[in-house]
């Protein structure tokens, strides 16, 4: 039986590391993320974790700071926000190419500028392609959930890399929801000591990390981290269903809302997936067949399986909480329809960039998605693909 507890996202997130006592977290503040290191320092001053707390000057000292104690051997842990993500740019390819399985809980706010400190996902979106497994949490549960289980997926021995857990900031991250926990001495059982097989202090072993590549070896040690991406799915899919049994929460690669007989589909991330639940309960009532494709697994990004989710749906709408400012559609629409269009799934898709800033998206903006998907599915008109949802003015 777990414990009740009643916690906002980044309470939940500090509890998750409390539980898994990690060797080293290093961490600079920033809104919204700066409550996680705030009460996991607590939890160091009061000899709760034996964790060495490194505050740093700077982001990009505090993911430095994650690949040195990594390369050394320690299991190692950050969070990070926006700006703070952006300054960690640099080290945030290194840690993915250097193999080091550190877990970021990532808080998601919009990246300057203009200077926001409010939710989207223009942080995320702007690191998706640097080698980071990526997992997104709608609510608080889903926050901590995927903390407990980060540590199993990234160092597992087919894997080795970076990974992180992204929860929508003050949505969750400041609010207070009804949770369960484990108890600590399951959860540590669940996670595990970290036992790296090749790391810099073993003094059976020397190694070098970080050498000079060039043209030698670059492209093949790019297609093993690649490979290892691909690793990834199988034991997302493993872990997953070990903390099912552990805990009777389900986690799969994304979220199916009644999806069985689904015609008119959104796809989203996050928060908004709660929003959009509560449009398809009130659509369902009119006699709407509304669904719900909520991801989890970013990445890597399961392509094939989403396609197959999809194909009987008659209008889709993928929803983007940051703009890629390409013209042509925002990230999670792009690798959507290209799975979509890979595996031969044929179905009218719209796009629509929404939220950004931390504009509010109501269960009246959704439905309004919902009654545009209606009308396409009955003409097979989409005229404009690239949507805005809840901007003012006419765009």
């Amino acid at each position: 039986m777990g414990i009740r507890e009643r916690l906002s996202g980044n309470e939940a997130a500090a509890i998750a590391m409390k539980q898994i006592n990690p060797d080293v977290v290093a961490a600079f503040p920033i809104t919204p993320s700066t409550e996680i290191p705030q009460y996991f320092s607590s939890f160091v001053s009061n000899g709760q974790v034996d964790t060495e707390f490194v505050a740093v000057e700077s982001e990009h000292s505090a993911m430095s700071a994650c690949i040195g104690a990594e390369s050394a051997g320690a299991r190692a842990m950050t969070a990070t926000s926006a700006n703070g993500l952006s300054l960690m740019w640099e080290m945030i390819y290194i840690a993915s190419s250097l193999r080091l399985p550190i877990v970021m809980s990532l808080v998601n706010r919009a990246v300057s500028g203009p200077l926001n400190i409010h939710n989207d996902h223009s942080d995320a979106m702007g690191v998706r392609d640097a080698g980071w497994i990526m997992l997104f949490s709608e609510n608080n549960q889903e926050a901590y959930d995927n903390l407990l289980m980060a540590h199993r997926i990234a160092e597992h021995k087919d894997v080795q890399l970076p990974l992180m857990v992204c929860q929508d900031g003050f949505i969750t991250s400041h609010s207070i929801e009804n949770i369960e926990l484990l108890e600590d001495d399951k959860a540590k059982a669940f996670v595990g000591k970290y036992k790296p097989e090749h790391y810099l202090l073993n003094d059976k072993e020397p190694i070098a990390v970080g050498p000079l590549d060039v043209q030698t070896y670059l492209f093949e040690h790019k297609v093993q981290q690649a490979e290892a991406m691909r690793n990834a799915k199988k034991v997302i899919a493993e872990v997953s269903a070990e903390f099912e049994k552990l805990t009777g929460r389900k986690y799969q690669f994304f979220e199916e809302y009644k999806m069985e007989d689904a015609e008119l589909v959104v796809v989203c991330m996050n928060s908004t997936a709660g929003t959009t639940k509560a449009a398809i309960d009130d659509l369902r009532s009119k006699g709407v067949k509304a669904g719900l494709l909520k991801i989890r697994m970013f990445r890597p990004f399961p392509s094939e399986e989403i396609a197959k989710s999809l194909k009987n749906a008659k209008a889709i709408a993928v929803l983007d909480k940051a703009d890629s400012l390409n013209g042509a559609g925002g990230a999670l629409y792009e690798d959507v329809t290209s799975g979509m269009f890979v595996s031969k799934v044929n179905v009218p898709t719209i796009n629509y960039v929404y939220g950004i800033g931390g504009r509010d998206t109501t269960v009246k903006d959704i439905e309004k998605v919902y009654n545009d998907l209606e009308e396409i599915a009955k003409t097979g008109n989409i005229e404009n693909p690239y949507r805005y949802l809840g901007v003012r003015g006419e765009v």
